[in-house]
């Protein structure tokens, strides 16, 4: 009889203390609205854009070919360094065209001594005609040798200035400022003359450099229909472009369209345009791909938020905010272009709406919540920062 009452106190005992545990519990009861931090859209004028791909192209290359044939016997410059025009690149040995221009020199100097000679001919054969000494034939031959004696200046004159071309073509400038690349010829080899021979080097210049790139047909022409109904004007210098490297994200290379070519690709449907760039330090170079991002609109009123601030619902861009009593309404989207890293809403979000930009994980659709500026949300982080340190 004593088990029976000892056991029957034990389940009594057990059954107060688990009274005694539970009775908190269901004190507390459901967890209490969770703090969120809100932000008005911010409202601005925006534009729609376009991105390309395409690659940076030298504004001007020039192969360097020798105009006359001979030993090349000096070269003046460094492979890679910065020329500027009239630059002496390479010279080729001079001694055989030196004795060109001597030789045809000679020949002028010959020339003129034929004609002072014919023409004292001509003229004491107008007197001999007066007097009947000569023979109109006679009078005719001297005055023929003249004009021949004066063909023959002109000849050797001719002789002469190609002469003095070839020597100058021994010394091989520059003919425009920019980039050199490599010698292609080493001393002491013969160099031939003429369009089809070696390419001694190259010269590019990249001040400016060009970026061209290809927009399709619809993009094009929706651009051409604003500029027609003058939403869009035509800049002078051409329509501004910003310009990322790929090794960036960032748009920070500026630069201006100055060419548009006359007809599309009928194979790719789509047309060729450039943009210039100043590159001033020469940093840029030739060959490099970027992407262009061009304005594809004109200007708008929008609504732009954090592009975290949304989430995905299947198919569906979902943005959460906080509405009557603090709960938590789900607004559906229409999204636009990314902006200055903000998204574009295009529908489903008025001005006045307060959007939960932060604690999205902790807002349920329908749940009570305490909605916070960024800046109430800072404060009240450094307050309970600062409460340990005030306990110590």
């Amino acid at each position: 009889m004593a088990r029976i009452a000892s056991f029957a106190g034990s389940v009594a005992g057990s059954a107060l203390l688990s009274l005694a545990i539970a009775a908190p519990a269901a004190a507390q009861g459901a967890p209490g609205p969770l703090p969120v931090t809100i932000a008005q859209p911010t409202k601005r004028k925006v534009s729609d854009v376009a991105e390309f791909t395409g690659r940076f192209e030298a504004s001007q290359i020039v192969d360097v070919r020798a105009q006359v044939s001979g030993q090349l016997v000096e070269v003046g410059f460094k492979d890679g360094a910065e020329v500027k025009k009239g630059d002496v690149l390479f010279k080729i040995d001079p001694r055989n065209y030196e004795a060109a221009l001597q030789q045809a020199q000679a020949s002028v100097t010959t020339a003129n001594t034929r004609i002072v000679l014919t023409k004292a001919d001509v003229d004491r054969g107008k007197e001999l005609l007066r007097t009947g000494d000569i023979t109109d034939q006679v009078a005719q031959q001297r005055n023929q040798a003249y004009q021949e004696a004066l063909a023959s200046l002109q000849s050797a004159q001719s002789t002469v200035a190609t002469a003095k071309l070839n020597l100058e073509w021994t010394t091989v400038t520059a003919p425009i400022d920019g980039k050199i690349g490599r010698k292609m010829v080493d001393v002491g080899n013969l160099i031939a003359a003429g369009a089809g021979s070696t390419v001694l080097t190259t010269i590019v210049n990249t001040k400016p450099i060009y970026f061209y790139f290809d927009v399709d047909e619809q993009s094009y022409l929706r651009y051409l229909g604003f500029l027609r109904a003058g939403l869009l004007k035509r800049e002078e210098g051409g329509s501004p472009v910003k310009i990322s490297l790929p090794d960036s994200n960032k748009y920070d290379v500026d630069g201006r369209i100055d060419f548009a070519d006359n007809q599309l690709d009928q194979q790719t449907g789509t047309l060729r345009l450039r943009a210039s760039i100043p590159n001033p330090d020469g940093f840029l170079t030739s060959g490099v791909f970027g992407r262009v991002r061009i304005q594809a609109s004109p200007e708008y009123d929008a609504l732009l938020v954090p592009d975290e601030a949304i989430m995905s619902d299947q198919t569906r861009k979902v943005i959460l905010t906080v509405g009557p009593e603090d709960k938590v309404v789900p607004k559906v989207v229409e999204l636009g272009q990314l902006n200055d890293g903000a998204r574009i809403i295009k529908s489903g979000l008025a001005p006045e709406d307060k959007v939960i930009v932060n604690g999205l994980m902790r807002a349920r659709p329908g749940s009570k919540v305490i909605p916070q500026t960024a800046e109430q949300a800072k404060q009240q982080q450094q307050q309970g920062a600062a409460q340990p340190a005030a306990g110590k």
